[in-house]
């Protein structure tokens, strides 16, 4: 296949042109061109993908699950999955405090800066605080509570509340298990041709994932500048150091901790699990989101690593809810960047105290664009920081999204990949052009 017909290339291609769009756009005053004409189909893109997450999460965790005839299997796999998922996230945690105490970004900003960032986000600031404290309002097991829905079309009807999604597949999936095999295969087959029917809309989708690519990179510039470049160049001067303390984190955690997954627990070479789940990263860093990449992250895992669909349908929907680990590393950059502005020490207690609250809060966060600011409010709290704080990062924060819903959707993958050949569930296809890679 022409290297222009592939669909991360095509995706690379929209981004560059977006990006280059964005940037004329801002120079010469076409922001509300690009805001009317133009952001429009980034926005169809992500409904569309929004549209499939749920149905998807819905009947592949129900296949799944029904395809496990041994619970005991089920138990296995799922006690595998979610320790290896907070064990990344608190590596994740422990790793972004250490390259922000080295590098101490919050030394570095003047005064003016920050007074300027805390009248221009006071107003998103009241409202994180104010989300923030009804999940603190509520009692110990409130999130157990939140995660058992009273009404099942109540969750489908909004992406948010995915984890009782999550919860409801998996108790009709064991259900299914449970009941006389004559009684529940036809229930089995129609879930099974659910999923396929989604799949193949999936396909479909990504036709235009080039198109939605590069109007949310356009529309992205000309939100985050106004048609005020210079504006723009200040605020990034400001954050940018404290920016490239998170996104170099969020690169060494690929780099080190899922690289080492893939090299030293599965067969997959490390450059094959790039190169096959590069479209998934492209469309979550454009659009922000582990839930509306998931249909994505899905159709890479199985069908370009290889991963059964009994395995990547049960630890993928999980992971979209549970492990966010980019999202994790960057409330404990975020923590302690915060308060070297304000001029607080935090102490090595102070610091562990992040580590178990930014890995659980990582947890409850949405796999929706901006989620993490409302849980870095708890985590702030935890340590005694200013919640106010966080207007200083607000300006930067849409970017800083894109890159750890990559770190998100990679880390996924990456424990989705290591289940699978612990389960002897994966089968590396042969790549176009070449012969069968054989496991190591």
């Amino acid at each position: 296949m022409p290297w222009y017909r592939q669909t991360y290339w095509q995706i690379i291609i929209g981004m560059v042109l977006g990006l280059i769009l964005g940037l004329i756009a801002v120079n010469l005053g076409w922001g509300s061109f690009v805001t009317a004409w133009i952001k429009p189909w980034g926005t169809i893109f992500i409904n569309l993908l929004k549209l499939v997450a749920i149905p998807m999460i819905l009947t592949s965790l129900i296949c799944g699950v029904a395809s496990l005839s041994d619970l005991t299997k089920l138990s296995r796999i799922g006690g595998k999955t979610l320790g290896l998922y907070i064990l990344t996230t608190a590596m994740a945690v422990t790793l972004g405090l250490i390259l922000v105490n080295i590098a101490a970004p919050g030394k570095s900003m003047p005064q003016s800066m920050k007074d300027k960032l805390n009248q221009m986000y006071a107003e998103k600031v009241a409202n994180s605080q104010q989300t923030a404290e009804k999940v603190q309002g509520a009692g110990p097991l409130q999130p157990i509570v939140d995660m058992v829905p009273d009404n099942i079309f109540n969750s489908v009807d909004d992406n948010r509340n995915m984890l009782q999604i999550v919860f409801a597949a998996i108790l009709i999936g064991i259900s299914m298990v449970l009941t006389d095999k004559e009684k529940r295969e036809p229930a089995r087959v129609m879930f099974e041709s659910l999923n396929e029917i989604i799949l193949q809309l999936v396909e479909l989708i990504m036709k235009m994932a080039p198109l939605g690519v590069f109007a949310q990179i356009a529309s992205i510039i000309c939100d985050l500048a106004g048609d005020n470049p210079a504006q723009a160049l200040d605020l990034m001067k400001a954050l940018g150091f404290y920016g490239l303390v998170v996104i170099a984190g969020l690169f060494l955690h690929i780099g080190i901790v899922y690289s080492s997954i893939v090299k030293f627990l599965t067969p997959i070479p490390i450059s094959r699990f790039f190169q096959e789940f590069r479209p998934a990263q492209l469309i979550a860093f454009s659009t922000s989101s582990s839930a509306a990449t998931l249909p994505v992250t899905m159709e890479r895992v199985e069908k370009g690593l290889g991963v059964s669909e009994e395995v990547c349908s049960f630890t993928l929907p999980l992971g979209c809810t549970v492990n966010m680990d980019g999202t994790a590393l960057y409330q404990a950059v975020a923590t302690v960047f915060i308060a070297q502005v304000l001029g607080m020490d935090l102490n090595l207690g102070q610091q562990a105290t992040i580590v178990l609250t930014a890995t659980l809060a990582s947890i409850g966060s949405a796999g929706v664009p901006g989620a993490g600011v409302v849980m870095l409010v708890i985590v702030l709290q935890s340590v005694h920081v200013p919640v106010e704080g966080i207007a200083l990062i607000l300006g930067i924060d849409r970017i800083l999204d894109m890159f750890r819903t990559v770190v998100n959707v990679t880390g996924d993958a990456a424990v989705t990949c290591w289940v699978a050949h612990s389960e002897g569930k994966l089968n590396l296809p042969p790549q176009e052009g070449k012969k069968q890679e054989q496991p190591a």
